[in-house]
C-alpha cells in the first residue's frame, strides 16, 4: 500500500526538503493542499490542532477524519446477499473501467466464484473487443451484443444468463461518454432500472471508477454519477503513476462513499483493497522523522 502512494510521498518530501519532528500549521496546510486535498478539508482537519503539530497529533486528526467522529459517519460498503451479485461499473471513458472489470473478475475467480461479464459499452466496438480478450485470458464467460445495440437489453440478458447458469458474480460494463451529457445520464438510469427488474427488484451494486491521476478534478464527474445513480462504492485507478493521492480524502469527504479498491498497473492482479491505516502512515512518514 505504501508503494502505491510513493509519488504522493515523494511530492510531499520534495516540498518538505527534509523530514521534521514537528511542523508548523501553515507549512502543513501548504503540503496537504499540494497533495491535492481540498482547502476546506485541510482547514477542518487542522482547525483544532496547535500552531506546531507533532506526528501523533496529525495521526489523531487523520484517524478522526476516517472514523467520521467530526465530519460524517464512516462510509462502508453495504453487504449484498443476492445471488448472483451484480455489479454495474460506471465512469468516464479512459478511467480504466474495462481493465478494472478484468481485475475484479480475476479476483472473484481466484476465490472460487463463477463469474460472467456483460459487455455493456455497446457504443465503442473497441470496449467490447477488449473485454472479450480479457474474458478469454482470465477464463470467464461474457455476454456481448452488436455495436450500437441497446445496453439495457444487454444488461438484462447478462443477468438472465447468469441466473440460468448459476453464476456467483456478474460484472457489467457501461458506456462512459462525457459525464455531463443528459442522454448518458438517462441511459444509465434505464440500465440500472433494468438490472433491478432482471433481479426481481433485489439489491445490486453500482461501482464508480475514478482516474487517480485526475486528482480532485475527478470529483465533478463523481458527483454527477452519484446524483444520477446513487453509487455504492468507488475504485480509484492509476494511483501508481500520480502524486495526487491526497484526492482520496476529497472523495471521501465530498461523496461519503467507501473506497473499495485501488488500481495500480495494467495487469489483472493489480487491484488492492484500500487500507486507510496504510494510507495515513504514508502521509505521516513523508513528513515526520
Amino acid at each position: 500500500m505504501l508503494n502505491i502512494f510513493k509519488k504522493t510521498a515523494q511530492n510531499i518530501s520534495s516540498i518538505m526538503g527534509k523530514k521534521t519532528k514537528n511542523i508548523s500549521k501553515d507549512e502543513l496546510e501548504n503540503i496537504l493542499i499540494e497533495a491535492d486535498i481540498q482547502y476546506d478539508i485541510v482547514d477542518s482537519m487542522l482547525e483544532h490542532l496547535p500552531e506546531t503539530i507533532s506526528k501523533n497529533q496529525l495521526e489523531v486528526a487523520l484517524d478522526r477524519f476516517f472514523r467520521g467522529e467530526s465530519y460524517y459517519d464512516k462510509a462502508t460498503l453495504k453487504p449484498i446477499k443476492t445471488k448472483p451479485l451484480v455489479e454495474l461499473i460506471i465512469g468516464v471513458n479512459g478511467a480504466g473501467k474495462t481493465t478494472t472489470i478484468a481485475k475484479l473478475a480475476k479476483m472473484y475467480k481466484s476465490k472460487g466464484k463463477k463469474v460472467l461479464l456483460g459487455a455493456g459499452d455497446t457504443f465503442r466496438a473497441a470496449a467490447s473487443e477488449q473485454l472479450k480478450l480479457w474474458s478469454e485470458k482470465i477464463g470467464v464467460g461474457i455476454i456481448s451484443a452488436q455495436n450500437g445495440a441497446d445496453p439495457s437489453a444487454l444488461a438484462y440478458d447478462s443477468i438472465q444468463a447468469a441466473i440460468a447458469r448459476d453464476m456467483d458474480n456478474v460484472i457489467i460494463d457501461t458506456a462512459g461518454r462525457l459525464h455531463n451529457q443528459t442522454n448518458l445520464k438517462n441511459e444509465l438510469i434505464k440500465i440500472s432500472r433494468t438490472c433491478a427488474k432482471a433481479l426481481g427488484e433485489k439489491d445490486f451494486r453500482k461501482i464508480l471508477i475514478l482516474d487517480g491521476t485526475q486528482g480532485s478534478s475527478a470529483l465533478s464527474q463523481a458527483k454527477i454519477f452519484h446524483e444520477t445513480l446513487q453509487v455504492d462504492g468507488v475504485i480509484i485507478t492509476k494511483l501508481d503513476g500520480t502524486s495526487k493521492g491526497g484526492a482520496i480524502l476529497s472523495i471521501l469527504y465530498e461523496l461519503k462513499l467507501p473506497i473499495m479498491f485501488l488500481g495500480m498497473g495494467e495487469k489483472e492482479d493489480d487491484l488492492i483493497p484500500f487500507d486507510e491505516k496504510a494510507y495515513i502512515q504514508s502521509i505521516l512518514e513523508s513528513i515526520f522523522e
